[in-house]
């Protein structure tokens, strides 16, 4: 293993398939000539040119329409949007085409297109460009969904998404990028991670944690700390969200008797319900406590630091939640 920032992890990736397939390539709104807007596609279009690494409108309806297109006709795109929060503006060609028409054409087409898209706040980018909407296209029945927490996960599962004959909604967070992880396979290691498979971060006995993207990071964060204070924490990263690897959950809670869900979404009709409704009927009569969640508050992420830092989960927040469900007696000061 070797230690790269997530961003250049992203780089690799992309460099490494469209080296392997000739029918990758990369397009989006300054990919090719500064590197990207978070410099994830750096280099690639001096080395592939610019038929594989193109520069588009500021049209992403057009650009995942032009990505559809090619994937129809056996390309393998990976479309990169700006911001997460203008996939809006193409739910249509997201929606209504990308995650159908396997399904309406009785599986004569597939549509084998990534599209890669840096999400959540921290940056004091407002309302209109910090948003967490993953949840929303998990609701589109036909697409995959991955959020990876490190570099070596934003690589191995970027691997496969551009392998998979699905389209992948890829995500990633912008706090991440210029961070450096020591989880990444050496060059020349062609590793991809599976999805529907959760990543156990770390083993405890006392309370499951299930996060996801800069989630993990944070909670991963408070469990050390937690782990001097007495608390052990069995923290699983989900790596995907759709396909969801609910085992790996159920089989955590039964042995901690406590769960704790923690994502970056607004807290209301988002990922942690989901989760905490679909492991129920396993769980029910092993779970100590109710299932606790922490989230997004539900309202649009200020400009300023100062109010937008609070509404966002940190690891002091994670840390809080977890005494107050391992040890309810002492938060209440009993």
């Amino acid at each position: 293993m070797r230690e790269l920032m997530y961003r250049d992890a992203i780089q690799e990736a992309l460099d490494e398939e469209m080296a392997r397939d000739d029918s990758v390539f990369v397009i989006g709104e300054d990919v090719g000539r500064i590197g990207g807007n978070f410099k994830c596609t750096v280099g690639l279009m001096e080395k592939y040119g610019d038929m594989r690494c193109k520069d588009s409108p500021i049209s992403e309806a057009g650009i995942v329409g032009l990505g559809i297109g090619a994937a129809l006709t056996g390309c393998r795109p990976v479309v990169e949007l700006m911001f997460a929060d203008f996939m809006m503006v193409a739910m249509d060609q997201i929606a209504n085409q990308a995650a159908k028409l396997t399904y309406m054409s009785g599986g004569q087409v597939n549509v084998p297109m990534v599209m890669r898209m840096p999400l959540g706040g921290g940056r004091s980018s407002a309302a209109q460009h910090s948003q967490s909407l993953h949840a929303w296209v998990a609701h589109c029945p036909g697409l995959k969904i991955a959020l990876p927490s490190t570099a070596g996960e934003a690589k191995g599962l970027l691997k496969t998404a551009i392998r998979d004959n699905n389209p992948v909604m890829f995500f990633e967070h912008k706090m991440l990028y210029t961070t450096s992880f020591d989880d990444v396979p050496d060059k020349g290691e062609d590793i991809c991670i599976p999805f529907g498979k959760a990543r156990l971060v770390r083993e405890g006995n006392d309370i499951t944690v299930v996060a996801n993207s800069m989630m993990t990071v944070k909670a991963e964060k408070a469990a050390k700390k937690l782990e001097g204070e007495g608390i052990s924490v069995d923290l699983i990263d989900l790596r995907t969200i759709v396909p969801m690897d609910t085992d790996t959950i159920i089989q955590s809670v039964k042995k901690t008797g406590k769960l704790l869900i923690v994502d970056e979404g607004h807290i209301s009709f988002g990922i942690s319900g989901e989760i905490a409704l679909r492991i129920m009927p396993e769980v029910f009569y092993d779970l100590e406590a109710p299932v606790g969640r922490l989230g997004t508050a539900d309202a649009p992420l200020p400009f300023s630091p100062a109010l937008e830092f609070p509404l966002i989960p940190g690891d002091k927040e994670i840390a809080a939640k977890i005494r107050e469900m391992v040890n309810p007696g002492a938060s209440r000061g009993q």
